[in-house]
Protein backbone atom coordinates (compact mmCIF):
# COMPACT_ATOMS: atom_id res chain seq x y z
CA UNK A 1 0.00 0.00 0.00
CA UNK A 2 1.53 3.13 -1.35
CA UNK A 3 -0.41 6.00 0.76
CA UNK A 4 1.64 8.66 -0.61
CA UNK A 5 1.38 7.45 -4.36
CA UNK A 6 -2.05 6.75 -3.34
CA UNK A 7 -3.34 10.31 -2.03
CA UNK A 8 -1.73 12.32 -4.85
CA UNK A 9 -3.37 10.29 -7.39
CA UNK A 10 -6.45 11.28 -5.63
CA UNK A 11 -5.91 14.88 -5.34
CA UNK A 12 -4.86 14.88 -9.00
CA UNK A 13 -8.80 13.81 -9.89
CA UNK A 14 -8.45 10.25 -10.30
CA UNK A 15 -9.97 6.95 -8.14
CA UNK A 16 -8.91 4.32 -6.75
CA UNK A 17 -8.71 0.97 -7.80
CA UNK A 18 -11.34 -0.71 -6.64
CA UNK A 19 -9.81 -3.42 -4.99
CA UNK A 20 -7.09 -0.12 -3.58
CA UNK A 21 -10.54 1.20 -1.90
CA UNK A 22 -11.03 -1.91 -0.10
CA UNK A 23 -7.52 -2.22 1.12
CA UNK A 24 -7.71 1.43 2.30
CA UNK A 25 -11.00 1.15 4.36
CA UNK A 26 -9.66 -2.34 6.19
CA UNK A 27 -6.65 -0.90 6.93
CA UNK A 28 -8.31 2.78 8.88
CA UNK A 29 -10.79 0.26 10.23
CA UNK A 30 -8.12 -1.25 12.61
CA UNK A 31 -6.94 2.33 13.23
CA UNK A 32 -10.17 3.74 13.86
CA UNK A 33 -11.25 0.08 15.99
CA UNK A 34 -8.22 1.49 18.71
CA UNK A 35 -9.97 5.17 19.39
CA UNK A 36 -12.16 6.50 21.65
CA UNK A 37 -16.04 7.30 21.80
CA UNK A 38 -14.38 10.31 22.79
CA UNK A 39 -11.05 10.90 21.37
CA UNK A 40 -8.61 12.62 23.06
CA UNK A 41 -6.63 15.52 20.93
CA UNK A 42 -4.19 17.70 22.30
CA UNK A 43 -3.76 21.29 21.23
CA UNK A 44 -2.65 22.86 18.56
CA UNK A 45 -5.32 21.91 16.30
CA UNK A 46 -8.16 22.86 13.76
CA UNK A 47 -11.54 21.96 14.00
CA UNK A 48 -13.67 21.43 10.35
CA UNK A 49 -17.55 21.22 10.14
CA UNK A 50 -19.50 19.93 7.39
CA UNK A 51 -17.71 19.45 3.70
CA UNK A 52 -20.35 17.70 2.00
CA UNK A 53 -19.04 16.07 -0.86
CA UNK A 54 -17.05 19.72 -1.87
CA UNK A 55 -13.94 17.89 -2.83
CA UNK A 56 -12.48 21.43 -4.20
CA UNK A 57 -13.32 22.93 -1.14
CA UNK A 58 -11.49 20.32 1.15
CA UNK A 59 -8.41 21.66 -0.71
CA UNK A 60 -9.10 24.90 -0.50
CA UNK A 61 -9.87 24.43 3.49
CA UNK A 62 -6.28 22.73 3.77
CA UNK A 63 -4.59 26.05 1.51
CA UNK A 64 -6.47 28.16 4.23
CA UNK A 65 -5.54 26.16 7.43
CA UNK A 66 -2.30 24.26 6.50
CA UNK A 67 -1.54 20.62 5.60
CA UNK A 68 -1.34 17.46 7.07
CA UNK A 69 0.80 16.72 9.01
CA UNK A 70 2.06 20.32 9.65
CA UNK A 71 -1.47 21.00 11.03
CA UNK A 72 -3.44 18.51 13.26
CA UNK A 73 -7.25 18.65 11.98
CA UNK A 74 -10.13 17.61 13.46
CA UNK A 75 -13.58 17.11 11.22
CA UNK A 76 -16.54 16.92 12.18
CA UNK A 77 -18.29 14.45 10.13
CA UNK A 78 -20.76 14.62 7.16
CA UNK A 79 -18.52 14.28 4.79
CA UNK A 80 -21.00 12.75 1.71
CA UNK A 81 -24.10 13.78 0.06
CA UNK A 82 -25.11 16.65 -1.98
CA UNK A 83 -21.88 17.81 -3.23
CA UNK A 84 -20.68 16.36 -6.10
CA UNK A 85 -17.37 14.16 -4.73
CA UNK A 86 -18.14 12.69 -1.90
CA UNK A 87 -16.29 9.88 -2.97
CA UNK A 88 -13.19 12.18 -3.22
CA UNK A 89 -13.49 13.77 -0.23
CA UNK A 90 -14.04 10.63 2.07
CA UNK A 91 -11.09 8.24 -0.30
CA UNK A 92 -8.54 11.31 0.64
CA UNK A 93 -9.54 11.85 4.38
CA UNK A 94 -8.99 8.45 4.79
CA UNK A 95 -5.77 8.05 2.97
CA UNK A 96 -4.74 11.16 5.40
CA UNK A 97 -5.78 8.85 8.18
CA UNK A 98 -4.15 6.17 7.11
CA UNK A 99 -1.08 7.90 6.46
CA UNK A 100 -1.15 10.58 9.46
CA UNK A 101 -3.42 8.68 12.15
CA UNK A 102 -2.07 11.23 14.95
CA UNK A 103 -2.45 14.01 13.17
CA UNK A 104 -6.50 13.61 11.49
CA UNK A 105 -9.23 12.99 13.78
CA UNK A 106 -12.65 11.92 12.07
CA UNK A 107 -16.45 11.73 13.70
CA UNK A 108 -19.28 10.30 12.82
CA UNK A 109 -21.71 12.90 10.92
CA UNK A 110 -25.32 12.00 10.49
CA UNK A 111 -24.80 11.68 6.64
CA UNK A 112 -22.42 8.78 7.80
CA UNK A 113 -24.90 6.26 7.62
CA UNK A 114 -26.31 3.68 5.02
CA UNK A 115 -30.07 5.21 5.11
CA UNK A 116 -29.50 8.82 3.98
CA UNK A 117 -26.75 8.14 1.60
CA UNK A 118 -28.79 6.01 -0.80
CA UNK A 119 -31.51 6.58 -3.42
CA UNK A 120 -35.00 5.92 -2.19
CA UNK A 121 -36.69 7.77 -5.40
CA UNK A 122 -38.84 4.83 -5.54
CA UNK A 123 -40.67 4.75 -2.01
CA UNK A 124 -40.83 8.53 -2.52
CA UNK A 125 -42.88 8.46 -5.63
CA UNK A 126 -44.68 5.51 -4.19
CA UNK A 127 -46.14 7.43 -1.19
CA UNK A 128 -46.63 10.04 -3.86
CA UNK A 129 -48.56 7.98 -5.52
CA UNK A 130 -50.50 7.19 -2.13
CA UNK A 131 -50.81 10.78 -2.05
CA UNK A 132 -49.91 11.19 1.64
CA UNK A 133 -48.86 14.50 1.11
CA UNK A 134 -46.45 15.55 3.46
CA UNK A 135 -43.71 15.19 0.48
CA UNK A 136 -45.69 17.88 -1.59
CA UNK A 137 -45.53 20.39 1.31
CA UNK A 138 -41.55 18.61 1.90
CA UNK A 139 -40.68 19.79 -1.56
CA UNK A 140 -42.34 22.81 -1.76
CA UNK A 141 -40.35 24.28 1.93
CA UNK A 142 -36.89 23.20 -0.14
CA UNK A 143 -37.78 25.10 -3.31
CA UNK A 144 -38.96 27.59 -1.38
CA UNK A 145 -35.88 28.15 1.05
CA UNK A 146 -32.84 25.35 0.57
CA UNK A 147 -31.11 27.50 2.94
CA UNK A 148 -33.07 25.65 5.70
CA UNK A 149 -32.39 22.13 7.21
CA UNK A 150 -35.72 22.29 9.59
CA UNK A 151 -38.51 21.66 8.32
CA UNK A 152 -41.71 21.39 10.73
CA UNK A 153 -43.89 18.03 10.20
CA UNK A 154 -45.57 15.66 12.14
CA UNK A 155 -44.68 13.22 11.38
CA UNK A 156 -40.93 12.05 11.56
CA UNK A 157 -40.94 9.81 8.59
CA UNK A 158 -41.66 12.59 6.31
CA UNK A 159 -38.37 14.65 7.72
CA UNK A 160 -36.33 11.65 6.65
CA UNK A 161 -37.78 11.00 3.67
CA UNK A 162 -37.17 14.45 2.74
CA UNK A 163 -33.77 14.33 3.74
CA UNK A 164 -33.31 11.66 1.38
CA UNK A 165 -35.02 13.85 -1.41
CA UNK A 166 -32.43 16.91 -0.83
CA UNK A 167 -29.43 14.68 -0.50
CA UNK A 168 -27.74 17.03 -2.58
CA UNK A 169 -30.66 17.02 -5.41
CA UNK A 170 -31.23 20.23 -7.58
CA UNK A 171 -34.95 20.94 -7.70
CA UNK A 172 -36.98 23.13 -10.10
CA UNK A 173 -40.79 23.75 -10.43
CA UNK A 174 -42.26 22.07 -13.29
CA UNK A 175 -45.88 23.71 -13.35
CA UNK A 176 -47.39 22.50 -10.09
CA UNK A 177 -44.88 20.15 -9.47
CA UNK A 178 -41.13 19.77 -8.77
CA UNK A 179 -38.57 17.89 -10.73
CA UNK A 180 -35.98 16.59 -8.18
CA UNK A 181 -32.49 14.49 -9.12
CA UNK A 182 -31.24 12.67 -6.02
CA UNK A 183 -27.95 12.81 -5.93
CA UNK A 184 -26.18 11.11 -3.01
CA UNK A 185 -23.27 9.21 -1.88
CA UNK A 186 -24.97 5.34 -3.01
CA UNK A 187 -25.26 6.95 -6.86
CA UNK A 188 -21.97 8.92 -6.70
CA UNK A 189 -20.49 5.27 -6.16
CA UNK A 190 -22.41 3.27 -8.85
CA UNK A 191 -21.74 6.39 -11.17
CA UNK A 192 -17.90 6.34 -10.92
CA UNK A 193 -16.98 2.72 -10.13
CA UNK A 194 -19.98 0.72 -12.02
CA UNK A 195 -20.91 -1.02 -9.36
CA UNK A 196 -22.25 -0.48 -5.25
CA UNK A 197 -19.01 -2.04 -3.93
CA UNK A 198 -17.16 1.32 -2.80
CA UNK A 199 -20.09 2.76 -1.28
CA UNK A 200 -20.21 -0.76 0.65
CA UNK A 201 -16.62 -0.63 1.97
CA UNK A 202 -17.08 2.98 2.91
CA UNK A 203 -20.17 2.78 4.66
CA UNK A 204 -18.50 0.00 6.58
CA UNK A 205 -15.98 2.32 7.70
CA UNK A 206 -18.50 4.71 8.80
CA UNK A 207 -19.72 2.13 12.00
CA UNK A 208 -16.08 2.47 13.10
CA UNK A 209 -15.77 6.36 13.53
CA UNK A 210 -15.89 7.69 16.86
CA UNK A 211 -18.63 10.00 18.37
CA UNK A 212 -16.48 13.09 19.48
CA UNK A 213 -13.10 14.33 20.28
CA UNK A 214 -12.00 16.58 23.60
CA UNK A 215 -9.08 18.83 23.13
CA UNK A 216 -6.92 19.25 25.94
CA UNK A 217 -10.11 17.64 27.93
CA UNK A 218 -11.61 21.55 27.59
CA UNK A 219 -13.24 21.66 24.26
CA UNK A 220 -15.98 18.73 23.47
CA UNK A 221 -16.23 18.24 19.19
CA UNK A 222 -19.37 16.48 18.07
CA UNK A 223 -21.33 16.55 14.92
CA UNK A 224 -24.41 17.31 15.94
CA UNK A 225 -25.43 17.96 19.87
CA UNK A 226 -26.27 17.34 23.27
CA UNK A 227 -28.51 14.82 24.98
CA UNK A 228 -30.90 14.33 27.37
CA UNK A 229 -29.75 10.80 27.95
CA UNK A 230 -25.98 12.17 28.57
CA UNK A 231 -25.05 14.30 31.71
CA UNK A 232 -21.38 13.63 31.54
CA UNK A 233 -18.95 12.73 29.12
CA UNK A 234 -18.93 9.37 30.84
CA UNK A 235 -21.72 8.52 29.42
CA UNK A 236 -20.62 8.96 25.75
CA UNK A 237 -17.20 6.51 26.31
CA UNK A 238 -20.09 3.56 27.03
CA UNK A 239 -22.04 3.92 23.50
CA UNK A 240 -22.27 1.39 21.54
CA UNK A 241 -21.19 2.98 18.25
CA UNK A 242 -20.45 0.09 15.78
CA UNK A 243 -23.45 0.13 14.06
CA UNK A 244 -26.10 2.11 11.82
CA UNK A 245 -27.41 5.13 13.51
CA UNK A 246 -30.04 4.44 15.69
CA UNK A 247 -33.17 6.41 15.34
CA UNK A 248 -33.48 7.34 18.90
CA UNK A 249 -31.39 7.40 21.46
CA UNK A 250 -27.95 9.11 22.80
CA UNK A 251 -26.60 7.71 19.68
CA UNK A 252 -28.98 9.50 17.59
CA UNK A 253 -28.90 12.75 19.23
CA UNK A 254 -25.47 13.46 19.36
CA UNK A 255 -25.74 12.91 15.38
CA UNK A 256 -28.61 14.96 15.08
CA UNK A 257 -29.96 17.87 17.52
CA UNK A 258 -29.26 21.44 17.41
CA UNK A 259 -29.10 24.26 19.72
CA UNK A 260 -31.91 26.63 20.12
CA UNK A 261 -33.03 30.05 21.81
CA UNK A 262 -34.61 28.03 24.68
CA UNK A 263 -33.71 26.85 28.25
CA UNK A 264 -33.73 23.13 28.66
CA UNK A 265 -35.36 20.80 25.71
CA UNK A 266 -37.87 20.95 23.02
CA UNK A 267 -38.83 18.14 20.19
CA UNK A 268 -36.73 18.35 16.94
CA UNK A 269 -38.35 19.47 13.88
CA UNK A 270 -36.09 17.44 12.09
CA UNK A 271 -37.46 14.26 13.33
CA UNK A 272 -34.65 13.18 15.28
CA UNK A 273 -32.66 14.27 18.26
CA UNK A 274 -33.62 17.03 20.05
CA UNK A 275 -33.56 20.88 20.37
CA UNK A 276 -31.43 21.93 23.41
CA UNK A 277 -30.72 25.40 24.63
CA UNK A 278 -28.28 27.77 27.41
CA UNK A 279 -29.33 25.95 30.56
CA UNK A 280 -28.69 22.87 29.26
CA UNK A 281 -25.49 23.49 27.46
CA UNK A 282 -24.13 25.57 30.56
CA UNK A 283 -24.85 22.77 32.80
CA UNK A 284 -23.28 20.19 30.58
CA UNK A 285 -20.21 22.33 30.04
CA UNK A 286 -20.55 22.72 34.25
CA UNK A 287 -20.71 19.38 35.12
CA UNK A 288 -17.91 17.81 32.60
CA UNK A 289 -15.35 21.08 33.35
CA UNK A 290 -15.69 22.65 29.41
CA UNK A 291 -15.20 25.66 28.09
CA UNK A 292 -16.90 24.84 25.21
CA UNK A 293 -18.62 22.63 22.95
CA UNK A 294 -17.92 22.59 19.11
CA UNK A 295 -20.39 21.25 16.52
CA UNK A 296 -21.39 21.52 13.14
CA UNK A 297 -24.74 20.33 11.87
CA UNK A 298 -25.97 23.35 10.83
CA UNK A 299 -25.52 25.28 7.56
CA UNK A 300 -24.47 28.91 9.17
CA UNK A 301 -23.88 31.60 6.48
CA UNK A 302 -21.65 33.94 8.20
CA UNK A 303 -19.17 30.46 8.69
CA UNK A 304 -19.05 30.55 12.50
CA UNK A 305 -21.81 31.08 15.02
CA UNK A 306 -21.78 31.20 18.91
CA UNK A 307 -24.66 30.64 20.55
CA UNK A 308 -26.24 31.45 23.98
CA UNK A 309 -25.22 34.39 26.44
CA UNK A 310 -22.35 32.81 27.77
CA UNK A 311 -21.11 31.30 24.19
CA UNK A 312 -20.54 28.00 25.10
CA UNK A 313 -21.49 26.54 22.23
CA UNK A 314 -20.32 27.32 18.38
CA UNK A 315 -21.30 25.74 15.35
CA UNK A 316 -18.49 25.51 12.49
CA UNK A 317 -19.37 25.67 8.76
CA UNK A 318 -16.84 24.53 6.40
CA UNK A 319 -18.58 23.63 3.19
CA UNK A 320 -18.72 27.52 1.27
CA UNK A 321 -21.87 28.32 -1.44
CA UNK A 322 -23.08 25.10 0.23
CA UNK A 323 -24.56 22.80 -2.33
CA UNK A 324 -23.25 25.53 -4.76
CA UNK A 325 -26.06 28.17 -4.61
CA UNK A 326 -26.14 29.18 -0.52
CA UNK A 327 -23.91 31.99 -0.74
CA UNK A 328 -22.48 31.22 2.47
CA UNK A 329 -18.70 31.31 3.15
CA UNK A 330 -17.30 28.75 5.88
CA UNK A 331 -14.97 28.60 8.17
CA UNK A 332 -12.61 26.45 10.53
CA UNK A 333 -11.59 27.16 14.17
CA UNK A 334 -8.20 26.63 15.44
CA UNK A 335 -6.32 26.07 18.60
CA UNK A 336 -2.95 27.07 19.67
CA UNK A 337 -0.84 25.76 22.01
CA UNK A 338 -2.73 27.68 24.81
CA UNK A 339 -6.10 26.71 23.38
CA UNK A 340 -6.25 30.40 21.93
CA UNK A 341 -8.88 30.86 19.26
CA UNK A 342 -8.68 32.09 15.68
CA UNK A 343 -11.38 31.50 12.91
CA UNK A 344 -10.31 31.15 9.59
CA UNK A 345 -12.55 32.00 6.96
CA UNK A 346 -12.53 31.32 3.03
CA UNK A 347 -14.77 31.28 0.36
CA UNK A 348 -15.55 28.34 -2.32
CA UNK A 349 -13.30 27.50 -5.08
CA UNK A 350 -13.58 28.47 -8.75
CA UNK A 351 -13.17 24.77 -9.29
CA UNK A 352 -16.40 23.63 -7.43
CA UNK A 353 -18.32 22.29 -11.25
CA UNK A 354 -15.05 21.19 -12.80
CA UNK A 355 -16.06 17.34 -12.07
CA UNK A 356 -19.24 14.76 -11.48
CA UNK A 357 -22.05 17.06 -13.12
CA UNK A 358 -25.35 15.62 -11.80
CA UNK A 359 -26.72 12.63 -14.08
CA UNK A 360 -29.94 11.65 -11.79
CA UNK A 361 -32.88 10.47 -13.65
CA UNK A 362 -35.70 12.85 -13.11
CA UNK A 363 -38.30 12.14 -11.07
CA UNK A 364 -41.80 14.12 -11.26
CA UNK A 365 -43.40 14.71 -7.74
Amino acid sequence: MDLDQWISKVKDGQHLLEDELQLLCEYVKEILIEESNVQPVNSPVTVCGDIHGQFHDLMKLFETGGHVPETNYIFMGDFVDRGYNSLEVFTILLLLKARYPANITLLRGNHESRQLTQDLVGLVYWLWLLDIGILQIGVMCIIKDVTSCNFLFAHPAAVSIVNLIWNGGKEREVGKQSEVEVYGFYDECQRKYGNANAWRYCTDVFDYLTLSAIIDGTVLCVHGGLSPDIRTIDQIRVVDRNCEIPHEGPFCDLMWSDPEDIETWAVSPRGAGWLFGSRVTSEFNHVNNLDLVCRAHQLVQEGLKYMFQDKGLVTVWSAPNYCYRCGNVASILSFNENMEREVKFFTETENNQMRGPRTGVPYFL
